[in-house]
């Protein structure tokens, strides 16, 4: 995939040029998603090898108030808004249209489900995890059972190489080898995980839940790393 670039216009495509699907990504997190996004660009392996994908992270110089679920949400929603108006004159196939997406957790955030409506109605996906990202960093390693009671730090103690002072001198950065070769273990065993949920719970109340695999799979198209 192309290098991940900031917010910019997809424009009209040109006749003769390589076809492409631009996926812009608003992270909640200023170095964790953005570090794991980056990683998954080096070492994904694409499910469709002639479909290229570009990924630009559309908020990488937002302060921190702007990078709450519901301030991501709207942003989103405008760009895709944008995108759709863009997409539409250039004629695109289905399969080139442009994504918007977030990636934000639970945390003690509020207005998560006022952020989660606000995205289906704009056609914008999310990304989420409860409590936080870090539960998608642990799966790599482990199955994860039980409640975190919604506290992040729970999970990142678990992390095996937050006990390494190389790497948990910036735990919040991922880095390749924590992650690398992990996807389909992390995919299965967060499916397992996210099973301990009856339909019945709603999604802000699922401890410990993540579906950043749908957007590993259906965003940026890679189906291993």
């Amino acid at each position: 995939m192309a290098r991940t670039r900031g917010k910019d216009s997809l424009g009209p495509a040109q006749r003769r040029g390589r076809r492409k699907r631009v996926v812009h990504v608003f992270t909640e997190g200023l170095v964790t998603e953005p570090s794991y996004i980056e990683i998954i660009k080096q070492h994904g392996v694409p499910a469709d090898p002639a479909l290229t994908v570009e990924v630009r992270i559309a908020n990488a110089s937002a302060p921190g108030s702007q990078r709450k679920p519901l301030k991501l949400v709207e942003a989103a929603v405008r760009l895709m808004r944008d995108e759709q108006r863009q997409a539409k004159r250039s004629g695109l196939e289905k399969k080139y249209l442009p994504q918007v997406w977030c990636l934000f957790d639970r945390d003690e955030h509020e207005g998560i489900e006022t952020a989660l409506k606000q995205a289906r109605e704009g056609d914008v996906r999310v990304a989420f995890s409860h409590p936080c990202f870090e539960v998608w960093r642990l799966l790599h390693y482990k199955s994860v059972t039980g409640t975190f009671g919604g506290v992040c730090g729970q999970v990142t103690t678990r992390l095996p190489f937050a006990r390494t002072p190389k790497d948990s001198a910036n735990i919040k950065l991922v880095l390749p080898h924590q992650v690398t070769g992990g996807y389909l273990d992390a995919r299965k065993r967060a499916l397992q995980m996210n099973a301990q949920h009856g339909d019945h719970v709603a999604l802000v109340n699922r401890d410990p839940y993540t579906d950043v695999h749908e957007f590993v799979e259906q965003g940026l198209g890679i189906a291993s790393y």
